[in-house]
């Protein structure tokens, strides 16, 4: 057996069974969670999802969010134990891939158009 062979299939095994169906431009509450010593608990964070990359069990997700007038970014592995669930509060209107142009952007300029099913 090749090395590739052996990588994918490890990868493989790495993989959830049920990811998340998540896009560019929703707003999520992403469960995450925090080992503190010997305890641990779950911190969630909620924000607007900017950009997702890779594949296979290497996929992550950016998460943005504004806290107290600071722009927060956080990136999550997608297929990470950590991550307990990520909730789609709702869907935005968005035309690209990355949303990187949020960055300069602040109050309501920031929000994005919701999709209304």
């Amino acid at each position: 057996m090749n090395n590739e062979a052996i990588i994918r299939e490890i990868e493989a095994e790495q993989l959830k069974t049920e990811a998340p169906k998540i896009k560019v431009g929703e707003t999520v509450r992403v469960h995450n969670r925090i080992k503190e010593g010997e305890k641990s608990r779950i911190q969630v964070f909620e924000g607007t999802i900017i950009k997702i990359q890779g594949g296979s069990n290497r996929a992550t997700f950016t998460v943005r969010k504004t806290s107290n007038g600071v722009g927060v970014e956080k990136t999550f592995p997608l297929h990470s134990p950590n991550v307990e669930k990520v909730e789609v509060v709702r869907a935005g209107k968005v035309r690209r891939a990355k949303l990187f142009y949020l960055r300069k952007l602040t109050g309501k300029k920031a929000k994005l158009k919701e999709i209304v099913d």
